[in-house]
């Protein structure tokens, strides 16, 4: 039953979607896309140059939503910490899950019985997922599946009357980008990326801080996602069907640039204000990958198959010139013994901020604020959202609390009308990073342009409003 999850996944996307609409098989294909285009000089970003908004998303409040109705797709690895989450919310109602193994459906079912949910379950079907989707009594769809299934998922439920929460990252190629963007121009639902880390601790408090200017003008950020994740990789009980180590086998760039990403784009006011204009990137070769697949491949077989394959490198850099003149460093490394690190580091004309390692600080010129004087600083800057449920968040937990202030600010701002944090320009672009950085490194290190996904809306769009003026009315029930 394992072993069909993905390629049944995938079918149902190309059975379903493809009679829907007949750019799906480009979509599915556009990974060859990218391949395609390592081997001539024509740069991914022209895919959309010539395409107009339908409507701007960015700012955009949906009608009010005073219950939730969410279904959640994938339940194996993320999912099930979002279900516990959503079911400890007010105006809430789960009425869906779904999972190609049914112990994991079971399994999460249960997490949420005591708090008087009743969802439907859907699983081992090739249409579950679809079916899920049908239904008229949801709102919200959650995806929690593998990358490459992420996008078809998401335009079939906005193509069928749902806004969607998508784990990260949102999509793998350029012509996913697109769709995601002109599907939720065109049905004027809702695809917001669950990037959590924009919703740290210590990084809400430097974007309050950088929204009122203590940093000075914002002059060069970095992010990174650094985590060792050889082991797991490798492990046959680990990602489900080994699909993350295929990705890793198959792909070579930056593949997973979000976590570090989102938060300082947030604080530059890319797609609000600025926009990436281009990028370069730079992979060292792959040192490890490779080497444990040839050692395990001596006594189990059945890593024979991941033997030779073009890992991406050990340390992918990539380095992004934005419109104003400012400069961002996003690095991806998950496979060296590295201690975890995101890199949060925020440079301007009056000060700066460095997060990893830890504990993270402050700096006023050119020395690290005091113990005490950091503490000031937090009591001064600590934004709306972390005052209201920050201590709460800490409590239910997931990455710290930070899962839980995402999942709590999105419901909130569907109950209240509000626009979102993440619209889907951010989810686009940041996503966009990693195909863009496949397209550099095979072309040794050229630069490459970034799309502009918001067809010049980037210049009126407001920032993310922290002020949280509007909302925050929606109470943790348990």
């Amino acid at each position: 039953m394992k072993n069909n999850r993905r390629n049944f996944l995938k079918l149902t996307c190309l059975t379903s979607l493809g009679l829907a609409s007949g750019s799906l098989l480009k979509v599915l294909g556009a990974k060859s896309d990218i391949s395609d285009n390592s081997n001539n000089n024509n740069s991914p970003e022209q895919a959309g140059r010539r395409r107009i908004q339908q409507f701007n998303m960015s700012g955009y409040a949906a009608p009010k939503l005073e219950t939730v109705r969410v279904g959640f797709i994938g339940l194996g690895s993320r999912g099930p910490g979002h279900v516990s989450d959503m079911s400890l919310l007010e105006g809430v109602d789960i009425k869906a899950l779904c999972d190609i193994v049914p112990a994991e459906v079971k399994k999460t079912q249960k997490r949420i019985e005591s708090a008087g949910f009743n969802p439907a379950l859907y699983s081992s079907d090739a249409e579950a997922w679809k079916k899920l989707c049908d239904r008229d009594d949801i709102d919200l769809i959650y995806i929690c599946t593998p990358w490459d299934l992420h996008t078809p998922m998401a335009v079939y439920a906005m193509e069928h009357g749902k806004h969607v929460a998508i784990e990260v990252p949102a999509a793998i190629n350029m012509d996913e980008c697109w769709q995601l963007v002109e599907t939720s121009e065109k049905t004027r639902k809702h695809c917001q990326m669950m990037e959590n880390c924009c919703y740290d601790f210590f990084e809400l408090l430097t974007l309050n801080m950088a929204r009122q200017g203590f940093f000075g003008d914002i002059v060069h950020c970095e992010g990174a996602y650094i985590h060792n994740l050889l082991r797991s990789n490798y492990n046959k009980n680990g990602y489900w069907n080994m699909w993350r180590l295929k990705e890793n086998a198959n792909r070579r760039g930056n593949l997973y640039p979000t976590h570090g990403l989102g938060p300082i784009c947030q604080v530059m006011n890319i797609n609000r204000g600025d926009k990436m204009d281009f990028l370069v990137s730079v992979m060292s070769k792959d040192f490890m990958m490779n080497e444990r697949a040839r050692n395990l491949a001596t006594t189990d077989d059945f890593y024979k198959q991941y033997v030779d394959k073009p890992y991406r490198g050990n340390m992918t850099t990539t380095t992004i010139q934005t419109n104003k003149g400012r400069t961002i460093m996003v690095q991806h490394d998950v496979t060296s013994p590295n201690v975890y690190s995101r890199i949060h580091k925020i440079s301007g004309t009056k000060g700066a901020a460095l997060k990893y390692p830890l504990p993270a600080k402050i700096s006023v010129g050119d020395r690290w604020v005091s113990d005490e004087e950091l503490k000031s600083l937090e009591k001064e800057y600590t934004p709306a959202i972390v005052r209201k449920v920050g201590e709460m968040a800490k409590k239910v937990g997931g990455h710290g609390g930070m899962d839980f202030l995402e999942n709590w600010r999105l419901i909130d701002c569907l109950r209240n009308g509000l626009p979102l944090d993440q619209d889907v320009y951010d989810a686009a672009l940041w996503s966009s990073i990693a195909p863009l950085s496949e397209w550099s490194v095979a072309h040794k290190s050229n630069p490459v342009n970034v799309p502009d996904f918001t067809r010049g809306s980037w210049k009126v769009n407001t920032p993310v409003n922290l002020l949280m003026e509007k909302g925050g009315t929606t109470k943790v029930l348990r």
